[in-house]
C-alpha cells in the first residue's frame, strides 16, 4: 500500500508538470486569438489597453474610483470620469499589475502544490496564465513619469470642449498704463491764506467799519480805529523830528542837520514798526498835527473768518481783533487707497464735481501728498487746491473728485479678468498650439484702466492668455493632476 500510495503521488506529480508545458505551449497561440477579438482579450487591434471608465466626485476631483459609488468625502453619487491618457494608464498599471501577481504565485504555487489541492491549483493557474498573457503592456507605452511631465507642462483639451466652454483669448502687449482714480473731498480754507488783524501796542477801540463775520474785505478797507496814548505820543516825536528838519534845511551847522535828520529817521521807523502807513505818515505831515485814533486797514481780500473786537475794547499787544481768510483759491481734502499710492504725484490734474451744481467741472491739482496713512481710515490723504475766482466753491462742502494718472513708459499689460489669485500666488493659462493650455505663475505690478494688470514676468509680447473659462481650465488641470497622484501612488505600490 506505501508503494502504490507513493507511486500515485510521483504520477500526480508528473501530470501536473506535463499540463503546465502544455499550457506554456499553448499561450501564444491564445495570444494571437486575442488580438483579433478585442472584447475576448481585453485589447484592442492596436495592441493598446482596453480602456477602462473611471468614476470622480464632482466636488472633489480627487476623488477616483474604478467603480460607481459614493463620494467618501460629501456623500455625492459620483459621475463617470472623462477618458484621458491618465485613465488609460491606470487601467493599464492595473491590469499589468495583476498579471505580475498572478505569474508570481503561478511560480510560487508550483514548488509548494500538496497532492490534496493540486487540481485545484491547477485550474487557478490556468486563467491566471491567460490574463498574464491577454494583458501584457506594449513596448513604448508611456511610464507614470513621462505622463506626468507632460501633464504639468501644458493641458490638452478637444475643440469641442473649448467651443462649449466658451474659451477667450487676449494678446500680451506692451502699452502705458493709465488709471482714473474716483474719491470724496471735503473743501476746507486755503491755510496759505490765512490772516490776523491785531496791534503791537496797547489801546481802546474808539470805531468799528467792519463788525460782522463772514463780511467780505478788500484789501486797504479801512477796520476800526483804536486810540492809544503811545502811538499819540509816536506822532508827537515825528512831527516835532519834522519841524526841526525843516527849520535846520539851511543851517550852517551841518552837523545839528544830520542829527535832527537821523531822529526823524527813528522816529519815522518806529511809525512803520507799529504798522503805521506811508500814506498815514504822509497824511500827518500835510496835516502838522496829530490824530486821537489811528485807523487799521485790511492787508489783503478776504472773508472775516473770526471776530473778537468790540467797540470800547482793550486791547494788548499782539491781540488778535480780526481772523479773515482769502477764498481766492481753495483746499480740498481726499482719501485714497494705499494701492493707489504709486499713481500719485504732486501736480497731478484733478477734476472736481460739487452734487448741486452737476455737470460743473472745477480743474485743480494735487499740492501735497500726506507721508502717512490715516490711523482710522488705513488710507492715504491727500490736499488739492482749485481757484475760486467766483466763490462757488465754499468751505466745508463735498464734492466727487476724479484723478487721471498716466504711467510714464509702457510697460508689460495682460488684462485682470486672466489672473486666477489663490492668495498664495497668481495663475495665467496661456493658449498653446492644437488645444494646448500651459499655467504660467505671474508677478503683478500697477492695475491700470479698462481691466489691465502690469505683468513684470511670467509672460511674454505676444503670446495669449485665456480670459474666459479659465475656472474650467483649472478644474480640469486639477482633475488630471488627481489622477496623475493616483497613478504615481499605484506605481509605488
Amino acid at each position: 500500500m506505501g508503494f502504490n500510495k507513493q507511486t500515485s503521488r510521483g504520477a500526480s506529480r508528473l501530470l501536473i508538470y506535463l499540463w503546465l508545458a502544455a499550457a506554456l505551449a499553448v499561450a501564444p497561440a491564445i495570444l494571437l486569438t486575442g488580438c483579433g477579438d478585442s472584447e475576448t482579450t481585453g485589447t484592442s487591434e492596436s495592441g493598446e489597453t482596453a480602456q477602462v471608465q473611471l468614476w470622480t466626485c464632482g466636488m472633489h476631483p480627487n476623488v477616483i474610483a474604478e467603480e460607481p459609488g459614493q463620494c467618501p468625502i460629501c456623500g455625492m453619487n459620483l459621475t463617470p470620469l472623462k477618458r484621458t491618457a491618465e485613465a488609460d494608464e491606470l487601467a493599464s498599471g492595473d491590469q499589468a499589475t495583476g498579471d505580475q501577481d498572478a505569474g508570481e504565485q503561478a511560480m510560487g504555487h508550483e514548488g509548494h502544490m500538496h497532492d490534496d489541492t493540486a487540481g485545484e491549483q491547477a485550474t487557478g493557474h490556468e486563467g491566471h496564465m491567460h490574463d498574464d498573457t491577454a494583458g501584457e503592456e506594449p513596448s513604448g507605452q508611456p511610464t507614470a513619469t513621462s505622463t506626468a511631465a507632460a501633464s504639468a507642462a501644458a493641458i490638452v483639451i478637444d475643440p469641442v470642449t473649448i467651443q462649449n466652454i466658451g474659451v477667450q483669448t487676449a494678446t500680451v502687449q506692451e502699452r502705458p498704463l493709465t488709471r482714473s482714480i474716483r474719491t470724496v473731498g471735503h473743501l476746507d480754507y486755503n491755510e496759505e491764506m490765512f490772516s490776523r488783524i491785531n496791534v503791537k501796542y496797547a489801546g481802546w477801540i474808539e470805531k468799528l467799519y467792519v463788525n460782522e463775520t463772514g463780511q467780505q474785505v478788500a484789501e486797504g478797507d479801512p477796520m476800526l480805529d483804536i486810540y492809544s496814548p503811545e502811538l499819540v505820543a509816536a506822532q508827537e516825536e515825528y512831527l516835532l523830528a519834522f519841524q526841526n528838519v525843516k527849520n535846520l534845511e539851511g543851517s550852517a551847522f551841518e552837523t545839528i542837520a544830520k542829527g535832527a535828520e537821523s531822529l526823524l529817521d527813528a522816529s519815522k521807523r518806529r511809525l512803520l514798526y507799529w504798522d503805521v502807513t506811508e500814506a498815514q505818515i504822509g497824511e500827518l505831515e500835510a496835516r502838522g498835527e496829530i490824530t486821537r485814533t489811528l485807523t487799521i486797514y485790511a492787508p489783503s481780500n478776504g472773508i472775516v473768518v473770526e471776530r473778537m473786537a468790540e467797540l470800547g475794547m482793550r486791547v494788548t499787544p499782539g491781540m488778535d481783533m480780526y481772523r479773515m481768510a482769502d477764498l481766492s483759491t481753495i483746499w480740498a481734502f481726499a482719501h485714497v487707497y494705499d494701492a493707489d499710492t504709486p499713481w500719485l504725484s504732486p501736480g497731478l490734474t484733478a477734476e472736481m464735481e460739487l452734487p448741486y451744481n452737476p455737470g460743473k467741472v472745477y480743474r485743480g491739482t494735487i499740492d501735497y501728498i500726506y507721508p502717512y496713512l490715516d490711523r482710522a481710515s488705513r488710507d492715504i490723504k491727500i490736499r488739492l487746491v482749485f481757484p475760486n475766482r467766483n466763490l462757488e466753491l465754499k468751505p466745508q462742502m463735498y464734492a466727487n473728485i476724479r484723478l487721471s494718472a498716466r504711467g510714464e513708459r509702457p510697460v508689460l499689460v495682460i488684462p485682470g479678468s486672466a489672473v486666477i489669485r489663490s492668495g498664495e500666488r497668481d495663475v495665467v493659462f496661456v493658449a498653446l498650439d492644437g488645444g494646448r493650455f500651459e499655467p504660467r505663475e505671474v508677478t503683478l505690478g500697477m492695475e491700470g484702466e479698462d481691466g489691465y494688470v502690469q505683468a513684470a514676468s511670467g509672460v511674454s509680447e505676444g503670446e495669449q492668455v485665456v480670459t474666459s473659462a479659465q475656472f474650467l481650465i483649472d478644474s480640469e488641470s486639477r482633475l488630471q493632476e488627481a489622477i496623475q497622484k493616483m497613478l504615481d501612488h499605484r506605481m509605488m505600490h
